[in-house]
């Protein structure tokens, strides 16, 4: 962990000669959903493999960079493409542009990610915001020693997601007339999709599946963030009527939502401008 702190200094000594103030708010871009990027005024883009020890994001979908800028006055930066522990990486490399951020300045975290609607009342298009998690990855980004700049040993996962930000942008939804779910969502390794049997498995735990956000969310917490997160159910997963999944319908249904998405998070910046 000394070693990976080192690595953070180090991306956020390059990072800093180019972008002039601090980011304030950190925001990660799940599948499909990377325009939100093009809200920024007067962006900077800085590509993942101009950043020391970044890794590089190998999913289509992902375009691979950090955009720093604005949104209304507050200094934001957005990852345009994740990492997943599926691709390869360990979990210290996927939870590595968290820390990064965190050491930027962030105090707040606002993800958004793809998922399978277990919920029987959820549909393709559906947004769902993210009231808790349950962490089935079989890993955890703090397993090591612990360093102490990150976090305490045991940091409390009592409240992942900041019930201020869920009232928030549930307050917005409402004021937009912009339907919004709530629910568990749960984190697996993939990337296999899974079986009926798992999926009436899983449904008993959660709301939503998906191969992302667990991890990052885990890191916010230890450092600190306050974690705003937010799916896009893309397939249904309810066993009795699954359909094999076609990977051109899921990112189609990303792209229908991320008008909506995209009013959500950035009046949720918005809004947080009076408090940062």
């Amino acid at each position: 962990m000394d070693e990976m702190m080192n690595w953070v200094q180090n991306a956020v000594q390059v990072i800093q000669k180019t972008i002039h103030e601090k980011p304030k708010v950190g925001i990660i871009l799940g599948t499909g959903l990377g325009n939100l990027a093009e809200e920024i005024q007067s962006p900077k883009i800085i590509p993942y493999g101009a950043i020391p020890h970044f890794p590089l994001s190998t999913v289509e979908t992902h375009a691979g960079e950090l955009v720093f800028g604005k949104m209304g006055q507050t200094p934001v930066v957005a990852m345009k493409g994740r990492f997943h522990r599926y691709e390869g990486y360990t979990m210290q490399q996927v939870v590595f542009p968290v820390r990064v951020m965190k050491f930027l300045g962030i105090q707040y975290l606002l993800i958004s990610n793809a998922c399978g609607g277990m919920n029987r009342s959820f549909y393709p298009g559906d947004l769902m915001v993210i009231e808790d998690h349950v962490n089935l990855m079989g890993d955890n980004p703090l397993i090591g020693k612990n360093e102490d700049q990150f976090g305490i040993r045991w940091p409390d996962m009592i409240e992942p997601y900041s019930q201020e930000l869920i009232q928030l942008v549930e307050k917005i939804a409402w004021e937009k007339h912009i339907p919004l779910k709530k629910g568990v969502y749960v984190g697996v390794l993939g990337p296999s999709l899974e079986t009926r049997a798992e999926y009436r498995w899983l449904s008993t735990l959660a709301d939503a599946v998906g191969m992302s956000t667990v991890p990052e969310v885990i890191a916010a917490v230890h450092l600190g963030l306050k974690v705003l997160g937010i799916s896009v159910v893309t397939d249904r997963c309810v066993p009795d009527t699954l359909e094999p999944a076609d990977i051109q319908k899921i990112i189609e249904a990303a792209k229908k939502a991320e008008p909506k998405l995209t009013i959500l998070m950035k009046e949720v910046i918005l809004k947080l401008e009076d408090q940062i």
